[in-house]
């Protein structure tokens, strides 16, 4: 860019065109944790959203739809502490609600507060009782939630669950919010005074969420990443419904993983819990600062999975690609897959790691791939150097002309980071194959390795004389 360049300024103003290329503080003290528990079907999930004032857990009028312990963050009376929804605790279970209902007692075994949710329309079960035996050898504050009780009647129905040896039912009504604040007050007199202090970390911890198609593995890399079962894992799709945060120590480093429910084909297609927990699982990716996109080693790239992907870029999130089941993947299928990558997946930038989160094989290598990716989403290129770089590459690669005129780079900026954001102030459009082309020399040239870049231009316009 040329002084001439820069004296033109002042008489010109520029218009922002559309732009994306097509294709922490730390914790301070251990919060106290309640846990709310009850069998299926009890509106535990329906009560953890009155307390948060928000529909922050999935809820549907069907047992089973939360299937993992989801922790929240909640305040009353002044007072933080973590609110744990879990799912139908049945200590009978078998099979796959057997370890939904080992995911409520893990929540017990961990919290500070119990609270115990009991249906008064049906009154104490033989599951509510046994479950009430296992309460009592926790030895926790347990408070006892008497929900639906909608009406002065069921506040009657509600006195009847003295028999069961824990204390002053409380009547509350989840859904219309009766009784609630006198719920909250019960636990906030049983909270533990002093929390437990810990050293803030520095930063706080990364936030990397786990995507992809149902099924693909997320839980089980997730459990494989924390060393325990934390979420309940099973071969039906669509076991995960509410997205789980886990804070995991790797490298040396604790991270925050969010497993997230499977990504259906069209949200449209989804019905009931499915349709929140797919929102819920857009919501994660928001939040997050990688987002690691689960691919089925052993099948086809599908168009469900090339969608997943524009969507993290879309989302401006970095980017890591893990091909998970390879202990299943044979030569044959690895030289298809090559040859899909190169035919329909377009993105090259982004890490990739093959792992195995059943067996645990290159599990580890995950977290260099991440790093790599934090590293890309937030480079910063200084503006002079990046003038620098684009005076040399517009002298070498003009844009081609059309219709009679050929659009001019005057001057670039890197307004922010996370993700990498270039404004180029133009004399004309620039099209989306130039742009392209100048993502890839910028990659070449600076790395964002593992990082969208969002390149947006500010086209030169005559200001109209009054």
């Amino acid at each position: 860019m040329t002084m001439d360049d820069l004296a033109e300024f002042g008489e010109f103003e520029f218009v922002e065109e559309g732009a994306q290329l097509d294709d922490r503080g730390g914790v301070a003290e251990d919060v106290p944790v309640v846990a709310v528990v009850g069998r299926p079907n009890v509106g535990k999930s329906t009560l953890v959203n009155r307390i948060l004032g928000r529909r922050a857990a999935v809820v549907e009028d069907v047992p089973g739809v939360t299937r993992d312990r989801v922790a929240y963050d909640a305040e009353w009376r002044g007072r933080r502490f973590t609110l744990v929804d879990t799912g139908g605790w049945d200590p009978d279970a078998k099979g796959f609600m057997a370890r939904v209902a080992a995911q409520a007692e893990l929540a017990v075994a961990a919290a500070d507060v119990v609270v115990f949710v009991l249906d008064v329309t049906v009154g104490a079960t033989d599951i509510d009782e046994a479950v009430v035996r296992i309460l009592r050898r926790a030895g926790k504050p347990v408070i006892v939630a008497a929900n639906k009780a909608d009406d002065v009647r069921g506040e009657a129905d509600a006195a009847a669950l003295w028999n069961l040896g824990l204390g002053e039912p409380h009547p509350v009504s989840a859904l219309h919010g009766r009784g609630s604040g006198d719920l909250l007050d019960a636990i906030f007199a049983v909270l533990p005074e002093a929390p437990r202090r810990r050293e803030p970390a520095e930063g706080g911890p990364h936030r990397v969420a786990l995507v992809g198609k149902p099924n693909v593995g997320k839980s089980s890399l997730l459990n494989r990443l924390a060393g325990e079962e934390r979420v309940v894992v099973d071969a039906v799709a669509g076991t995960t419904v509410d997205p789980v945060d886990e804070l995991v120590e790797l490298g040396g480093k604790v991270w925050r993983f969010i497993d997230t429910a499977g990504i259906r084909r069209r949200v449209r297609e989804a019905s009931g819990h499915e349709y929140y927990a797919s929102l819920r699982t857009a919501a994660a990716i928001d939040r997050a600062e990688v987002v690691v996109v689960l691919l089925d080693a052993a099948q086809p790239l599908s168009e469900q999975d090339l969608r997943i992907i524009s969507n993290v870029v879309e989302a401006g999130r970095g980017l890591v690609l893990a091909f998970n089941k390879w202990d299943l993947v044979d030569e044959e299928r690895r030289l298809r897959l090559e040859k899909e990558l190169d035919r329909q997946l377009r993105i090259r930038w982004a890490p990739r790691v093959n792992l195995s989160a059943l067996t645990g094989w290159h599990v580890d290598r995950l977290v260099r791939a991440i790093e790599t990716s934090l590293e890309g989403w937030s480079t910063r290129v200084p503006t002079a150097e990046l003038n620098a770089f684009l005076g040399r590459l517009v002298a070498a690669h003009p844009h081609p002309v059309r219709g009679g005129k050929q659009p001019r780079i005057l001057f670039g900026t890197q307004p922010q980071t996370s993700p990498p954001k270039i404004v180029l102030f133009t004399t004309g459009y620039l099209e989306p194959v130039y742009r392209r082309f100048l993502e890839r020399r910028l990659r070449e040239e600076f790395g964002f390795a593992g990082s969208p870049i969002q390149i947006s231009m500010r086209i030169r316009q005559r200001r109209r004389k009054r």
